[in-house]
């Protein structure tokens, strides 16, 4: 029993030692390895980011794109009584060439509900984005942001929604 454990011991730290090939010079070369290491390091220093919602630099904007001009890009609700189901509706005009679409309008939390015109808005025409806030479980000031991504350029135009929600009273006055 014992000599089995210990060939079989012996027999994998000679695998061990004979698969790790710690002389990697021989393959790639230092010349490689330094600069596949300069390389990686440079990457690191200099990430590439794809990012469809910002002009690059070098890109010439649309001249003819759809623009999306809010009225208001922020309403505050002011105070809302603990529980309370308040809507306002935002309201926008599309002052660019070709008709605007909406394809998504996303809230930053889950009490928040957008609802936005569907079909394509044309030029000089209106359109809205209702966004409906739920109270139920918050308290005091609150901050909220839609997203709104369209065929403009950029591709999403946030609008905001403010309100304070009062103290209910249920667990007595508050300290001052």
């Amino acid at each position: 029993m014992k000599r089995t454990f210990f060939s079989a011991l012996m027999l994998s730290g000679v695998l061990l030692v004979g698969a790790c090939n710690t002389d990697k010079t021989t393959e790639v070369g230092a010349e490689g390895m330094n600069a596949a290491a300069t390389d990686a390091s440079e990457a690191a220093a200099n990430p590439t980011i794809d990012n469809p919602n910002v002009v690059s630099d070098t890109e010439v904007p649309n001249p003819n794109a759809p623009v999306m001009t809010f009225a208001e890009s922020e309403h505050d609700f002011g105070d809302i009584k603990p529980g309370s189901v308040v809507k306002h509706t935002f309201e926008f005009t599309n002052t660019g060439k070709s008709p605007l679409l909406i394809e998504n309008a996303t809230a930053s939390c889950g009490c928040t509900t957008p609802n936005w015109t569907k079909e394509p808005v044309a030029p000089g025409a209106k359109g809205t984005i209702e966004v409906q806030f739920d109270s139920h479980g918050k308290t005091g000031i609150q901050s909220k942001e839609v997203a709104v991504r369209a065929n403009t350029s950029p591709s999403i135009t946030k609008i905001n929604i403010k309100s304070n929600i009062l103290p209910d009273g249920s667990q007595g006055p508050l300290a001052q």
